[in-house]
């Protein structure tokens, strides 16, 4: 019989840290803690294994479950000496997720688990304090009527504020235990009111409840959102945890927290979290009660007064000092680690890699591997390639004006300028159409996530730095400013208020989440510094891969930029965009509307010294490497206007008459001119277009040799190409066309004629193209569009339906498809390679970009990937990653 229950605790732990998949990532370090003697409430984890079943059997348990869950429950209580629903002294527990990986806030929690009208009385004996059992009680009441009976949780709290101005009460902690009966009772009243039943008093019956309630979180709306943000499998499946019950709400000796080992913000070495003394853990990470700081030190940085825990606590910090240092000692990583203290006694109830900022990952990797914690490899390993995006991106001008409206906790450190929006839909809405959006909110829910992913920026009136808002944007890298005390909102008339200034929903707004500041208006920017920890892991990176790393770029400011993040050489300079240019576009319609091929080659030659001053900039930019230049692509009509009003200037500009463009316009329109004529098909037919473009980059190149000394290297690459005549025909023109500017400029520079594979015919007939071509760059874009037969313009109205419903694991257009377009390239590769062994072979689609699509050309054996200025170094880093994971 399989075993779907492992208990840990006690001396009996039936798991441990290499067991995540299994136990979940809550449940394996739960295990792994207390095998190592650390003090962790007894309990044992449901597995993974058990969730998937629960779904494909119609979300049910088996019988062979229960008893399981008995002998767990049986676990549990011989080692506290308490019984699970005994009226006298209860055992209660807690009933949490765990996936595999963090997904913190996403799916469900119940505590206090247990407690009925009998058994609050015996926690109030037992205690000896009845505040306690009674506040206890409607937390249980109140979490367990939301998450496992569908109560709307808002009308408990509103109860909650009701009784509390009843009786002058301004904070939770004055409440007494006759007010916190008196609100069970109204807890109660709201049960039976909205379901037409009591609140259930069984403690087996609750257990089940939220047995089902946490793997039914697994597929809610929330969950489901964060993982196709953060692409998680939707078949891993949640574990649940069912653990004892520790109180920090018993008295002004028991609190709770949220610690990380490192700053998550910044990395530095300096114990970073928030408690809450007389509390449970909810309060803390839900913003209800804004916390106080750890240490002294960030204490008096923050120039707060309420006491750190340090300093009212100083014993039990001590100890988990202690803990904080054994636990990142054995885990080696940064840990985000949850406790209580229940009567000065320490209890540990988390421990996990702690979620961190692209900044505070690299100097946490590289600060370990300098203390001998890991290798330098591991260090490389341990930051997230796409995470590297939040440092690459300009932060605001130290020197700018800044108009600040108040400050709050710096959450998440970057800086966000938009328009101000108050709930997630409108968020996501106005994201959609383009504009950049700050979501305010006096605390985010784990409901708002699709709101927080499609904001620039959030914006908190409540909570701390370890609240959903700042743990959710820190993973996430959107700046976050929480707890800005002096910010009040008003849902209704959609404004906040700050300082008496009155700011509406559509205003623009700036939040630093470095210093905490919001500012009225759009605050200007500087471009990032990339040096100390970046240039020491990018180093590290760069000698472990295989893959060169190129550029997309065609203007000589992308150009620098990528050189300064480590490129390679271009892997894609697209010469269209070049003629788009508002000085140049009137020879290229000019070119387009003649009608023979002298007046073609006259309009030509007008382009020609800009098409070579083109190419000699960026030449000069890259000389001494790869340059790939990719001769006109698009159809012709997209150079000729469209509208009525257009024809009759762009006429007269180019010396023909309107009725001859209208007619020239006419003739070249395509009812779908991606497949059309374009591309290759262009130089079969006018060959003097490739011709002129091939004498630029030639002379360009001649002439930045004999300028500099040291040449460049062109590779000039035939667009969509289908078969070797096509190509054979185009190299002959380029090839002829270089003999004739060498012997005009009597130097010679060695170049390359290759092809863009991005048609499936010229993947399946690559070993014959590759008799012409001396490399094959796989132009992924393309490939992926007719491989898949789905336009990428039109897609976005199907594909998120898709990935939501596993026909993709993700969009096709962001990661690559490996079992089909990915298919093509392998056979492409294989055959090429045994036509030509020593082609070379790249992608330069967007996909070279991409972590995942990165793996799959280390694994495939490419030469190079060619990705946009801004993702080189995260595709120098992910090439790096893939090469130590293909090794071992």
């Amino acid at each position: 019989m399989t075993q779907y229950v492992y208990k840990f605790g006690g001396g009996d732990s039936e798991g441990g840290s290499g067991d995540k998949n299994l136990l979940g990532g809550k449940g394996a370090n739960l295990a792994e803690m207390a095998s190592i003697g650390l003090p962790v409430p007894p309990g044992f984890t449901i597995s993974t294994e058990m969730c998937t079943r629960y779904y494909d059997e119609g979300e049910i348990f088996p019988d062979s479950l229960r008893e399981e869950v008995a002998n767990g429950i049986a676990h549990i209580e011989a080692i506290t000496g308490k019984r699970f629903g005994d009226p006298a002294d209860p055992l209660l527990v807690s009933v949490r997720s765990g996936a595999r990986v963090s997904m913190p806030g996403m799916m469900d929690t119940v505590l206090n688990l247990g407690l009925n009208d009998e058994t609050v009385a015996g926690l109030a004996e037992k205690s000896g304090d009845p505040r306690f059992a009674w506040d206890s009680y409607r937390r249980f009441i109140q979490m367990y009527g939301d998450v496992v009976l569908g109560l709307d949780h808002g009308e408990f709290e509103e109860a909650l504020e009701i009784a509390k101005e009843d009786k002058g009460y301004y904070l939770d902690t004055e409440m007494t235990a006759d007010d916190w009966q008196a609100l069970c009772g109204a807890y109660g009243e709201i049960v039976r009111r909205e379901l037409g039943e009591t609140f259930p008093q069984d403690a087996e019956e609750q257990l089940w409840g939220a047995v089902g309630a946490v793997f039914g979180s697994w597929q809610s709306d929330r969950a489901n959102t964060y993982r196709r943000i953060n692409d998680i499998p939707g078949d891993w499946g949640t574990a649940v945890n069912v653990q004892a019950m520790v109180f920090g709400n018993m008295g002004e000796d028991s609190a709770t927290g949220v610690a990380f080992t490192r700053d998550p913000s910044t990395g530095e070495r300096a114990y970073y979290g928030e408690f809450l003394i007389n509390a449970q853990g909810e309060d803390v990470v839900a913003g209800i009660r804004t916390p106080q700081y750890l240490t002294k030190a960030a204490r008096a940085a923050a120039s707060a007064k309420p006491e750190s825990m340090e300093e009212a606590m100083p014993e039990t910090f001590g100890e988990l000092a202690k803990v904080f240092d054994l636990l990142e000692t054995h885990y080696r990583d940064m840990q985000d680690i949850e406790f209580t203290v229940e009567r000065g006694k320490l209890w540990m109830l988390q421990t996990r890699s702690g979620k961190r900022t692209a900044k505070a990952a690299l100097k946490i990797a590289v600060d370990m591997a300098d203390e001998g914690l890991v290798s330098e490899q591991e260090a490389v390993l341990r930051v997230d390639p796409a995470a590297l995006d939040q440092l690459l991106h300009p932060t605001l001008d130290p020197d700018a004006a800044r108009d600040v409206l108040t400050k709050g906790l710096p959450a998440s450190p970057g800086a966000a300028s938009g328009i101000v929006v108050f709930d997630a839909d409108t968020a996501e809405k106005r994201s959609e159409h383009g504009r950049d959006v700050i979501l305010v909110r006096v605390e985010t829910s784990p409901e708002d996530i699709h709101g927080m992913h499609a904001a620039k920026g959030i914006l908190t009136a409540r909570g701390g730095m370890t609240s959903h808002a700042a743990v959710v944007a820190r993973g996430m890298g959107r700046p976050c400013v929480s707890g800005a005390g002096g910010v009040v909102i008003d849902a209704k008339t959609k404004t906040f208020t700050a300082l008496g200034r009155v700011i509406s929903e559509g205003d623009v707004i700036t939040i630093d989440g470095a210093t905490g500041e919001v500012m009225a208006g759009e605050v200007a920017t500087v471009k990032p510094e990339l040096a100390g920890d970046f240039g020491k892991l990018m180093e590290w990176a760069d000698k472990t891969r295989r893959l060169k790393v190129r550029t997309n770029a065609e203007t000589p400011n992308d150009c620098r930029t990528a050189r300064e993040f480590g490129a390679e050489g271009i892997g894609l300079c697209r010469t269209e965009h070049m003629f788009f240019d508002a000085d140049r576009i009137t020879a290229v319609r000019q070119m387009i509307v003649a009608e023979d091929e002298a007046g073609r080659r006259a309009a030509l030659a007008k382009l020609l010294p800009e098409q070579r001053a083109d190419f000699t900039e960026i030449f000069e930019i890259m000389v001494g490497l790869p340059v790939t230049i990719r001769l006109l692509d698009p159809p012709l009509h997209e150079f000729l206007p469209h509208g009525e009003d257009e024809v009759e200037d762009v006429a007269k500009a180019s010396g023909v008459s309107p009725e001859t463009l209208r007619r020239r316009v006419n003739e070249l329109h395509e009812f779908n001119p991606m497949l059309g004529h374009r591309g290759c098909r262009l130089g079969v037919t006018y060959p003097e277009i490739y011709e002129m473009q091939a004498r630029a980059v030639f002379e360009a190149a001649c002439d930045v040799a004999e300028a500099s000394g040291e040449a460049p290297i062109p590779e000039v690459m035939v667009p969509l190409v289908a078969t070797k005549r096509e190509l054979e025909l185009m190299k002959t023109v380029i090839d002829e066309t270089a003999e004739t500017v060498f012997g005009e400029k009597g130097r010679r520079v060695d170049y390359l004629v290759g092809t863009m594979i991005e048609l499936p015919r010229a993947a399946l007939r690559a070993g014959d193209i590759a008799e012409e071509a001396a490399f094959f760059s796989f132009g992924t874009n393309d490939l992926t569009q007719t491989a898949l037969g789905v336009s990428r313009d039109d897609a976005a109205r199907f594909l998120g339906v898709y990935v939501d419903r596993g026909i993709y694991a993700r969009d096709p257009f962001v990661s690559l498809d490996i079992e089909g377009v990915g298919e093509l390239i392998s056979l492409a590769a294989e055959r090429g390679r045994a036509s030509r062994p020593d082609i070379k072979l790249g992608i330069c689609g967007e996909h070279g970009g991409d972590p995942a699509s990165i793996a799959f050309c280390e694994e495939t054996g490419l030469d190079y990937v060619s990705a946009s200025p801004y993702r080189v170094p995260i595709a120098r880093l992910a090439a790096a990653q893939a090469a130590l994971q293909r090794a071992g």
